[in-house]
């Protein structure tokens, strides 16, 4: 019997001993990897540490206290941990690690954020919880380089290796101090982070609660302040990680190809206000698909260029390879769509809102920038527009346009300004009301529309402007007291006006063009013009002059009807001269008709033209059209002699066809 239970005693101890030694065997494997895992950052040239490492056998926890590396960059990333638990931890091979539950505690990041230590940034995460972990049992191999650049891009790489299905951390806290532009330093807490659906480097979610900043700012020439925002429900789906590495990677810097980082972002209301009286908000915002091109977006070429705080300004050249760089960022960014809603800022006239502000963005061009719903004040009244929008926006080439001026010794030459067309190629505005002079009454503009095209060099060949607009009138001025005695309180004008060029046929023409003045008349005219050769669309003001010499004039057409512009003319002459309605348009009549002498030297339908003008002026309400044809090659710039010194010789060289008619 002694026997028996001295040989289960010994087979107890024998257990129980082999498993604490197979857990001190575990343990020491564990150390031996940890250390293995740091080995690359110490290579580098970086350092690399940690504390107590144990584990637990029954429930595969593994914990590892006081963790501390720092990278060999400068300026240095450096990362600190509390501890590190590990729960359910497995490898399933040998160069893969796993675990149920990864409990990290008392996170301190530093980072700089440009070589000349500009930004200085320091994070602290009391508690990351990761679920579901599966990542690499060892480090990747650090670049041989020990740039910022090339350590983010590693750890991009790294992140990509790693599939979890969650990553949360109640909360996390960001100091920042750039120097004399924030004395003081500023603050920043994340709360409620959470990432779902981590695997080869896309992210389906990431969503924070909120962001709550201050920071102590120093404007140039400017009294210190203090500003605090407030920004809720950030959010952003289906994010690839691998695109924004690519943007570190000079192996990248020829690649064409677009890389979506983000299907979508979206925020709830940004809150920022200030000492100095500043209060703005944001109701939301929302940006889709918002993708990366590598090789317009190397980020460390970027970083290089930016001076250090406190030093010298850039030389012009400099400068210019700055803007050059940003451009290429710009054109290195695609944006399906981007909006911001419910702008708001309080002025010292009263608050001015915003209702939307919109835009895509493509190889460094928007197609459209629109801005919805303005309202403000100024010290005349309130202004608000419905809408204003630029078409066709090439940012990328308006940031290239303002190299030009980068030296203020050699300013560009003017011409080089006709640069500018081609970047904006149209302008709209809608449902403006703005205050006119101190009458207390709005200028009105319905709509504007603006817009150019189909460029020779930088001049456009074709234009077109629609504008349908009122403004009150002002009795204290002698033009327009004119209509205000005549009945009228305000000008109304609808004006549609189109000119194009057509290349193989050589002819331009202004069509349409119509002008509606309320209450007064509506006009219409079409205009053509042959022999328009390519040369006469330059900058160069002599050579354009020299090529308009060979421009001919083609047919053209005027058709006036009259809507109340008649009668105006017909009381301001009894007025002026003191005579009854009837003395006063009889005189007007037979001042016309008195041209008719020297409209006979033209030939017949010259005083027919002048016989259908009187008649359109002696009964109201009619419709006077003339057509032009040119009886022969007619030179313009010879026409426009003719107008200045002999007009009668002018309309000599067309036939003239005139009509009246209700």
């Amino acid at each position: 019997m002694l026997k028996i239970l001295g040989g289960l005693v010994a087979a107890i101890v024998i257990a129980v001993g082999g498993f604490f030694g197979f857990q001190f065997y575990t343990q020491q494997r564990i150390a031996s990897e940890v250390e293995a895992a740091l080995e690359p950052i110490r290579a580098a040239g970086g350092k690399a540490s940690h504390g107590k490492i144990s584990f637990d056998l029954r429930s595969r926890t593994v914990t590892i206290a006081d963790l501390n590396a720092q990278s060999a960059a400068q300026p240095p990333v450096s990362i600190k941990i509390g501890s590190l638990t590990a729960s359910g931890a497995s490898q399933p091979h040998a160069a893969r690690f796993s675990a149920e539950s990864i409990e990290i505690t008392d996170v301190e990041i530093g980072a700089a954020m440009a070589p000349q230590q500009a930004l200085n940034l320091a994070y602290k995460v009391s508690r990351i919880t990761v679920k579901d972990y599966s990542g690499p049992a060892s480090l990747k191999q650090p670049p041989a380089t020990s740039s910022s650049a090339d350590i983010y891009r590693t750890a991009l790489e790294q992140f990509a290796r790693v599939t979890a299905t969650s990553i949360t951390a109640p909360n996390l806290t960001g100091t920042m101090n750039q120097g004399a532009a924030t004395p003081g330093g500023g603050e920043v807490t994340y709360s409620g982070l959470a990432i779902q659906g981590i695997k080869d480097g896309k992210i389906a979610s990431m969503k924070v609660d909120g962001v709550v900043f201050t920071v102590n700012v120093q404007p140039a020439g400017g009294k210190p302040d203090k500003l605090t925002g407030n920004l809720t429900d950030i959010a952003g789906h289906d994010i690839d990680t691998t695109a924004m590495a690519a943007l570190f990677d000079p192996q990248k810097a020829s690649d064409d190809q677009y890389y979506r980082a983000y299907r979508q972002i979206t925020t709830g209301p940004y809150v920022v206000t200030s000492g100095q009286g500043l209060n703005m908000r944001i109701d939301g915002m929302t940006i889709d698909d918002l993708a990366l091109r590598p090789s317009r977006m190397q980020l460390q070429d970027l970083l290089a260029l930016i001076p250090p705080p406190g030093g010298a300004p850039p030389t012009p050249a400099q400068a210019r390879a700055l803007i050059e760089k940003v451009a290429k960022v710009y054109e290195g960014i695609r944006i399906a769509s981007a909006e911001m809603r419910g702008f708001s800022v309080q002025t010292p006239e009263g608050p001015v809102k915003l209702a939307a502000m919109r835009f895509n963005l493509d190889g460094g061009k928007v197609n459209e920038f629109a801005i919805e719903g303005v309202d403000g004040r100024t010290p005349q009244g309130p202004v608000k527009v419905g809408r204003f929008a630029l078409k066709s926006l090439d940012i990328a080439g308006l940031l290239r346009m303002s190299a030009l001026y980068s030296n203020p010794a050699q300013p560009p030459a003017p011409d080089q300004a006709l640069g500018m067309f081609p970047l904006i190629e149209g302008i709209e505005l809608k449902g403006l009301a703005a205050p006119f002079k101190d009458t207390g009454k709005p200028v009105t503009i319905d709509a504007f529309n603006l817009d150019w095209g189909q460029f020779i060099g930088s001049i456009p060949s074709r234009l077109r402007l629609a504008l349908k607009m009122a403004a009150p009138l002002d009795a204290r001025d002698p033009g327009q007291n004119v209509l205000v005695t005549a009945g009228l309180d305000k000008a109304a004008i609808d004006l549609d006006f189109g000119a194009a060029w057509t290349e193989a046929s050589r002819s331009a023409a202004l069509e349409p063009v119509t002008l509606d003045l309320g209450g007064i008349a509506k006009a219409t005219a079409r205009v053509s013009l042959t022999n328009v050769p390519r040369g006469v669309f330059t900058p160069n003001a002599l050579q354009s002059a020299a090529m308009a010499g060979q421009i001919d004039a083609g047919a053209i057409e005027l058709t006036l009807r009259d809507t109340g512009g008649v009668e105006l003319l017909v009381s301001q002459t009894a007025r002026t001269q003191n005579l009854s309605r009837d003395a006063a348009r009889h005189s007007l009549v037979e001042g016309i008709m008195s041209n008719g002498e020297q409209a006979a030297t033209v030939g017949p339908d010259a005083v027919a033209a002048i016989d259908a003008i009187a008649h359109f002026v002696e009964s109201p309400g009619q419709t006077l059209t003339l057509k032009l044809t040119p009886k022969g090659t007619v030179p313009v710039m010879q026409l426009f002699q003719l107008l200045q010194n002999d007009p009668i010789g002018a309309l000599a060289q067309f036939r003239i066809e005139a009509s009246t008619g209700l």
